[in-house]
């Protein structure tokens, strides 16, 4: 055995991984470490979920367990942790999943070694087990997604697997339960020593990978036979379908038109509901209860008008559209969509010098770019990752819908005939998100020639077979891990920015507002690129919830012009409507023009990011270099295109 310098091992990948073993459960906590590794989409998390009972996701795409994950686990009185590695093709390889799982494979002093396999494609998974046994010769192999192999007209001798082997293998169903009993107690014979292994071993330097598959060959061909008729063909004419060239992105595109539109129209009526209770019924009992109590009125503004009322837009307008947008995209990601999509983008991608698995995290950024930041975690290079991280905001985030909605309906739908009212609005507001697509190639495509430089890295990217989600883990999932996780950072931000929107409205300087004078400084600024300087004072003021960008700019507008408005409470409150009839003479007397309109859609889309996503970034990044480079390259652009089509407008008008 080599040893090395105690020094060395604080910044070995290998003494990292051990440690690792240790995070989050107390030594002592357990008897035996169990290392689960396998294959992406093997069902291994749905195992570690099985075993444990915790509810980690089970995104079936490949690269989904980017991080480690532990749980515990009885077993006639003993206790396992067990540890899951990120899911790996291969120990050989160079990627930093690979990399881990190696690393803690061969140094993690695991007690026992847990292989899933997939049951339907064995020969390409037994190349990876044999691997495993190489460097861990105490294994146990769950051989998972037995039904699903019955329903393929499979069938497995898994007996006569395992005496080749020289290790248990034990069939299962992990979604089912089946023979989730059977495969602990194999766990426990091997990690107590009372079962031991004679694991097959592959000798050699030299070709090692072709002799690791060739045996895997071999040992598929022996024990693996078709006995019945094929039950899943419909399978491969749906896959057919989903990635032909000729119908793969009509129906992608078809697909994610209809979530969104699923998300729109679903979120109106929770949304006013929750505005009603909020703001309508609970903002004025909690001004008659400061009053009640003596509070001086400065601080009733701060905290009720300012605050609270912002946090009470924020949760009435960015809950409802992220809890069905997140549920449905999960159900998506889940069924096994979201690789035809990655598998369908992955051409234009490459060729913009970005990464395949781009378009899935660009599509998890039409629900929210803090949540699009996060999923880059499933791509393996830093260079493509943080490409993917600087070009997310390009999709139209839940909190940008309303706006791009409410102004294309009043603005430009009105320049129709009522009948084609919708349509045109509708159109408008799908041409400036795909616009966004665009711009998230052509932005890839500079970033990889200039700041990011690099060829396109190579992926595996696996067609898992479509699985019927579970529907109750994916309620559980989406709204607790991903819609209550989003929200509660969009609220901590918003709180701050409501106080100031009271502050600028109510403090003045020789009779003026702050706001006034700042709306003022901004004026010339905006209408040089066809906007305003109230809706520029809105997006800084908005910078922590873009779902108070256009309460902001109404409240503003009534502030600047003295437009009357029934319902409005008063200076530095916020407010909303969608009735054309109030907003139309509203904004018609602050100066805008259906230019203004048009302008404002695109700077919706080309501006910094929320505080949100930038302190995501920041995190996921660690530099305050790419941070500001992510919220100073969308805003830039935004003021480019703005004052592009300002001029075109000015020249042909």
């Amino acid at each position: 055995m080599s040893h090395c310098p105690p020094s060395a091992c604080q910044s070995c990948p290998a003494h990292q991984a051990a440690e690792a073993a240790g995070f989050g459960i107390k030594e002592g906590d357990w008897d035996y470490l169990v290392a689960l590794a396998g294959n992406p989409n093997t069902g291994k998390s749905t195992v570690f979920n099985a075993l444990t009972g915790l509810r980690q996701h089970t995104g079936n795409w490949p690269g989904k367990t980017v991080s480690r994950a532990e749980g515990l686990f009885r077993q006639d009185g003993q206790r396992f942790k067990l540890v899951d590695l990120p899911g790996a093709y291969s120990l050989l390889g160079v990627s930093r999943d690979e990399g881990v799982t190696a690393d803690f494979l061969e140094h993690g002093n695991a007690d026992v070694a847990l292989v899933v396999l997939d049951a339907t494609v064995l020969e390409r998974n037994l190349a990876f087990l044999l691997q495993v046994l190489n460097r861990m010769p105490r294994c146990v192999v769950a051989l998972n997604l037995m039904d699903e192999a019955r329903a393929r007209g499979l069938s497995i001798d898994a007996r006569g697997l395992s005496r080749d082997l020289g290790v248990p293998v034990v069939p299962i169903a992990a979604r089912r339960g089946e023979g989730l009993k059977s495969l602990k107690e194999a766990v426990l014979e091997v990690a107590s020593g009372r079962l031991e292994c004679h694991p097959l071993q592959i000798a050699g330097e030299e070709e090692i990978a072709q002799r690791y598959h060739e045996e895997a060959s071999r040992l598929a061909q022996k024990h693996v036979q078709a006995v019945g008729k094929d039950q899943r063909r419909w399978q491969d004419r749906l896959d057919y379908w989903l990635t032909h060239p000729a119908t793969g992105f009509p129906l992608m595109a078809l697909i994610m038109a209809g979530v969104l539109w699923l998300t729109i129209e679903g979120a109106n009526v929770p949304s006013g509901m929750l505005a009603e209770l909020l703001i309508d019924k609970l903002h004025p009992w909690l001004q008659q209860a400061f009053a009640a109590l003596g509070s001086p009125a400065w601080l009733t503004g701060v905290v009720v008008d300012g605050a609270y009322l912002t946090l009470a837009w924020v949760v009435s307008v960015m809950l409802p559209p992220m809890a069905i947008f997140f549920p449905l995209f999960t159900l998506l990601e889940d069924f096994g969509y979201l690789p035809r999509v990655a598998f369908n983008l992955d051409p234009l991608f490459q060729r913009s010098g970005a990464h395949g698995k781009q378009a899935l995290t660009m599509a998890m950024g039409y629900g929210c770019n803090a949540a699009g930041v996060i999923a880059t975690r499933i791509i393996e290079s830093p260079r493509e990752r943080l490409i993917a991280i600087l070009t997310n905001n390009f999709a139209l985030c839940n909190g940008r819908w309303p706006t791009q909605i409410l102004i294309a309906s009043v603005f430009l739908g009105g320049l129709v005939a009522p009948a084609y009212a919708g349509l045109t609005a509708t159109a408008a507001v799908f041409g400036v998100a795909g616009l966004g697509v665009l711009l998230t190639f052509i932005s890839s495509w500079v970033l990889s020639r200039t700041l990011l430089k690099g060829e396109a890295a190579a992926f595996s990217l696996e067609l898992p077979p479509f699985r019927p989600p579970n529907v109750l883990r994916t309620l559980y999932t989406s709204l607790i891990d991903r819609t209550l996780f989003v929200l509660w950072r969009a609220m901590v931000f918003a709180a701050p920015a409501g106080i100031v929107i009271w502050l600028i409205a109510n403090v003045g300087i020789e009779g003026q507002s702050l706001a006034a004078w700042a709306v003022h400084g901004l004026d010339p600024v905006g209408t040089l690129v066809g906007l305003n300087g109230v809706i520029l004072l809105a997006y800084v003021i908005a910078i922590p919830a873009n779902e108070i960008v256009i309460p902001t700019v109404l409240m503003l507008t009534v502030q600047m012009t003295g437009h009357a408005v029934s319902g409005y409470a008063g200076s530095g409150v916020l407010f909303e409507t969608g009735d054309a009839g109030v907003l139309l003479p509203l904004l018609h007397a602050g100066g805008w023009t259906t230019l203004t309109a048009v302008c404002l859609m695109l700077f919706s889309l080309c501006h910094n990011p929320c505080s949100t996503t930038l302190y995501t970034i920041y995190k996921e990044t660690g530099s305050v270099k790419w941070t500001t480079w992510a919220a100073v390259m969308p805003t830039v652009l935004g003021f480019m295109l703005c004052g592009l089509l300002a001029l075109g407008w000015r020249l042909t008008v």
